[in-house]
């Protein structure tokens, strides 16, 4: 559990200043479960200069709570969290202070936005709050108030714990509270789940990740795996303590971040993981009269492939649909006997390409057609599907052909915007093995939209 806070202050000599205004979100990793946010009486005069920053005036605060008055409020929602700040150092620093001039030590483990960013976004040309979210094309309102600094705050922290492809917020997280090592039952792991699209770690107590899944329902998944009386299943149940997960929304992204972590992470209990056994691809071939055939062979990475297939059955099936959608020739795409008319020029599904009546061109135009929309190669694309909420959307990233990794948008001037959109893209590796889980996922999903980049269309 985490506390996302912002606190303005009185500024003035070093721990000698006053807060000001305080805001703070509960946050689970996925959502915020409570909040609060007041102004507050320093008792003590605002500095000029931050008057002028701030906006808030010694008027202002006049009638606001003291900080003993709140105090209680702070250390209940605060209680049993890590405190998750920009420039933590600081916040906990005026945390501390004025709870000691009560009397009170308060001590709280804390992760700081302003480390984490330059280590998981480096390179950005400022990691202050307010330029490094118009980077990445977060919302930010009521700069320099409590409760607009940590709303931003919190979104950049819903960026970084999807840019830590390596876990390293969420070991951290586990090694600094060791209570969350040590969930008493299996069943609470199984309540605290979202029934929604993801993917999930299990660690052991040590905080070491022994497997990583994906499925559609966290929920239920967790639930098989805990109720499977298998001797994997138990071993893997003997040694699980907590469970952290990633909403994704998209059934792609979690599919493709499953197979990158297992490989990245090397799980104990994911040694049996494959990368998905494609055994068949559709390439094309140009025949002696100059019609481009499409070819169903054997799996190659040697060659290229337009689309490949995890057996045989399923690449035939492919063929056949591919082959009356796009109105091609049976022959030329390997589904009848090579050099004699195909059965579909018989039903008129088929203009004659295979016995001459069919120009080269007009068959070819609808081959480049096909091709086109379903290859990446030299495309820059986005593939648009749902997002974690039902006001977000998901792209994955399509550069030159090349798969670059996946981002999140609430706006589309986010994907407009080639800086905003590279900045928010979260990179991964290209592999034959992620373009075949893309091509597979646009095949069964036939209403994805297709964002054509280097002809900002949509398909």
């Amino acid at each position: 559990m985490y506390a996302i806070l912002d606190i303005e202050t009185t500024g003035g000599k070093y721990n000698e200043e006053g807060i000001t205004e305080i805001a703070i979100y509960k946050f689970d990793g996925h959502d915020i479960v409570d909040q609060f946010s007041s102004l507050i009486n320093p008792e003590k005069p605002i500095q000029p200069f931050v008057v002028n920053l701030t906006g808030i005036n010694n008027d202002m605060l006049r009638h606001a709570p003291k900080f003993y008055e709140v105090a209680k409020r702070i250390i209940e929602i605060t209680e049993g969290c890590i405190i998750v700040a920009h420039n933590a150092l600081f916040d906990n620093r005026i945390l501390s202070t004025e709870f000691d001039r009560l009397g009170y030590n308060y001590e709280m483990e804390s992760l700081c936005t302003v480390e984490l960013a330059k280590k998981l976004i480096p390179d950005m040309p400022s990691y202050s709050l307010g330029k490094l979210v118009r980077s990445l094309g977060i919302p930010l309102s009521d700069r320099h108030r409590a409760q607009g600094d940590a709303k931003a705050t919190l979104a950049l922290f819903k960026v970084l714990l999807a840019k830590d492809t390596s876990k390293e917020i969420i070991k951290e997280t586990l090694r600094k509270d060791p209570k969350r090592q040590l969930e008493p039952k299996l069943f609470d792991i199984i309540e605290n789940a979202p029934s929604e699209t993801g993917v999930y770690y299990m660690y052991n107590e040590a905080g070491t990740v022994i497997y990583i899944g994906k499925s559609k329902n966290i929920r239920k998944r967790l639930m098989q795996h805990f109720t499977n009386d298998n001797r994997r299943s138990k071993r893997l149940q003997s040694q699980v303590t907590s469970v952290s997960y990633e909403k994704t929304g998209s059934e792609l992204i979690a599919l493709l971040k499953e197979a990158e972590e297992i490989k990245h992470n090397k799980p104990l209990f994911n040694k049996g993981f494959r990368q998905i056994p494609y055994t068949h691809q559709l390439s094309t071939f140009v025949d002696n009269y100059g019609y481009i055939n499409l070819k169903l062979e054997k799996a190659d990475g040697r060659k290229k492939a337009i689309m490949t297939f995890n057996n045989y059955q399923q690449a035939k099936t492919a063929l056949f649909n591919i082959t009356g959608e796009n109105q091609l020739c049976q022959t030329l795409t390997g589904l009848s006997e090579p050099d004699k008319e195909c059965f579909g020029l018989k039903l008129n599904d088929c203009y004659g390409a295979c016995c001459g009546k069919e120009s080269v061109a007009e068959y070819n135009n609808r081959v480049n057609a096909f091709l086109e929309k379903n290859s990446f190669e030299n495309q820059n694309l986005l593939i648009i599907d749902r997002g974690r909420v039902i006001d977000e959307r998901s792209a994955i990233y399509i550069e030159n052909g090349i798969f670059m990794g996946f981002g999140f948008y609430n706006l589309n001037y986010q994907i407009n915007n080639p800086e905003i959109l590279k900045s928010i893209i979260i990179p991964m590796c290209d592999s034959r093995n992620a373009q075949h889980i893309i091509q597979n996922y646009m095949q069964r999903k036939k209403g994805l939209k297709i964002v054509n980049l280097s002809a900002n269309s949509v398909k």
